[in-house]
């Protein structure tokens, strides 16, 4: 039996600013190259997604969100991991309220955190970050999936510009 993993992601969109909190992830991926995402994480057993999705946010970036003032906006089912450990679903949210300051809390997962401009990205990044920025920016449909032969190769996004 498959067992699908749940992940969070958050979409912290400066609207003013025009520019959304990302972070540049150490850990080698597909061929070892850092690469951009959106703060997010597994979610613990039992715990309520928009709760795991505050959480994530936290610990990840330093920034402080109501649970209750998140709104899901996009979820991606990804097929295969670039871990190897298989499926897994994210719910991604959106925040546009917060307090506290964009900070690297987690210098050992991550190589930075900073503001990005919304219409200029920076590249590399991880499939499900890049799925789930580009719908929500572009105001698609919410759902997007990866790994079912949809022609589209999460690695063209590191190595094209490694």
């Amino acid at each position: 039996m498959e067992i699908l993993r749940q992940a969070v992601s958050v979409i912290a969109h400066d609207r003013e600013r025009a520019a959304i909190a990302l972070l540049r992830y150490a850990s080698p991926g597909w061929d070892g190259t850092p690469a951009w995402t959106i703060p997010g994480g597994k979610v613990e057993p039992g715990e309520q997604l928009d709760v795991a999705a505050a959480r994530e946010l936290r610990e990840e970036t330093g920034l402080l969100t109501d649970p209750e003032r998140l709104r899901l906006v996009h979820t991606v089912q990804v097929r295969e991991g670039w871990d190897g450990k298989g499926a897994f679903l994210v719910s991604v949210f959106l925040a546009t309220t917060w307090s506290g300051r964009l900070t690297n809390v987690e210098p050992e997962k991550h190589l930075e955190a900073r503001w990005a401009p919304a219409t200029g990205l920076p590249l590399p990044m991880f499939a499900s970050a890049h799925a789930a920025l580009s719908g929500y920016l572009a105001g698609g449909r919410g759902f997007s999936t990866h790994g079912w032969g949809d022609g589209f190769d999460p690695r063209s996004l590191v190595e094209a510009h490694s």
